[in-house]
């Protein structure tokens, strides 16, 4: 290596000596042989090198190491050394890219960290194993041969809270704003009669009205079909519907909009969700099995919300809600409830069917 400052092929100027290295001193000629057990005419002066003197390696500034001296291998710490002095002292900008220390490990520390690590990883993977059989259900836990009831008050907890923190991203990424897709008549697809119970028999029809509760004007209002249909504008769209179950469906809806019969019978100022219900509504057995689901302000006032009329061009069906049903494109099916009775508006958020059972509360997609 050259010095490229002064241009000179050493690395120390030539008139002194190498730094940490003694000079050699210089021996005189011997004498010539004398007899046996003569005593030479000049002692001879040898300079034994000091331990370690002249075996070391020097490092200058720049991190190269001095030309003199006896060169012999360097030992583990003698080399982990000069790596750790070589590292640049160039400045960096801000955004450059920094080179990567050199990093020497002895084969003993990287076997015990691979064991460790080993250890760890096995540690967690069971920790996580047990923790996913105990939110199993307990009918999935006896076909495993788990026998023990792992069932209580904290695993319902936990599942609870989970599903509450789902619900709370959805409802913060919510925008009143954004539209589901809709789509032509030719993508319409089959809609299956999907009652909680069994379809109710069709002689509520005849006497059905739609109550309206906590309104500003303190009064409870009753509504018929004729009322709504003569007073507010029917809107079509063609929307798909979305089980909990796992099934959808394309279908084409007509109605007038929630917003409007909203600003026709403006609620109460503190009011902040809506109670849905249904009065017509049977259990599996036939027997009176009242619906009621929660719906905050914001989703009922969606343009794309609708108190549906007629579906795929037709009054509506008794399978598919009689003769007025709710439409949430943006929440599950669970919240289209069927042959609305009453809606009533509060200020904490009420009641909710399935939401009592075990699911979700905001239920959005």
């Amino acid at each position: 290596m050259k010095d490229k400052e002064n241009g000179d092929d050493s690395l120390q100027p030539k008139d002194k000596p190498s730094k940490g290295i003694e000079p050699k001193q210089e021996m005189p000629d011997s004498p010539k042989a004398g007899p046996e057990g003569a005593t030479p005419s000049a002692p001879i002066a040898i300079e034994k090198p000091k331990a370690g003197g002249a075996v070391e390696q020097q490092v200058d500034a720049e991190g190269s190491p001095s030309s003199s001296g006896d060169h012999k291998p360097r030992t583990d710490e003698a080399a982990s050394s000069v790596a750790a002095k070589s590292v640049s002292t160039k400045p960096q900008s801000f955004l450059g890219e920094r080179p990567l220390p050199a990093i020497e490990m002895a084969p003993r520390v990287l076997r015990y960290r691979s064991r460790r690590d080993f250890l760890l990883f096995g540690t967690g993977a069971l920790a996580a194993l047990a923790g996913g059989a105990f939110l199993l259900p307990q009918d999935t836990l006896n076909r495993l041969g788990v026998r023990r009831n792992m069932d209580s008050p904290g695993k319902e907890w936990f599942l609870n809270k989970a599903l509450r923190i789902d619900d709370d991203v959805a409802e913060g990424l919510y925008s009143g704003t954004r539209r589901v897709p809709t789509y032509t008549k030719s993508q319409i697809t089959p809609l299956k009669n999907n009652y909680n119970g069994a379809t109710p028999d069709p002689g509520y029809i005849s006497g059905w009205k739609l109550t309206l509760d906590g309104l500003a004007s303190g009064l409870s209002i009753p509504l018929d079909i004729q009322n709504l249909l003569t007073r507010f504008s029917v809107h079509e769209q063609i929307t798909r519907l979305v089980c909990v179950e796992g099934w959808s469906a394309i279908a084409w809806w007509a109605g007038l909009r929630f917003d409007d019969l909203f600003r026709a019978y403006p609620p109460m100022s503190q009011a902040k969700w809506a109670l849905v219900e249904s009065s017509v509504n049977l259990d599996g057995s036939g027997n009176p099995d009242p619906y009621f689901m929660s719906l905050d302000l914001a989703t009922a006032r969606h343009p794309q919300t609708l108190l549906a009329t007629h579906f795929n061009g037709q009054p509506l069906t008794v399978e598919h809600g009689a003769p007025l049903r709710l439409l949430v494109p943006v929440k599950l099916g669970l919240k289209n409830v069927k042959a609305v009775t009453r809606i009533t508006y509060v200020a904490e958020e009420p009641r909710d069917y399935w939401a009592e059972r075990g699911y979700s509360r905001y239920d959005g997609i």
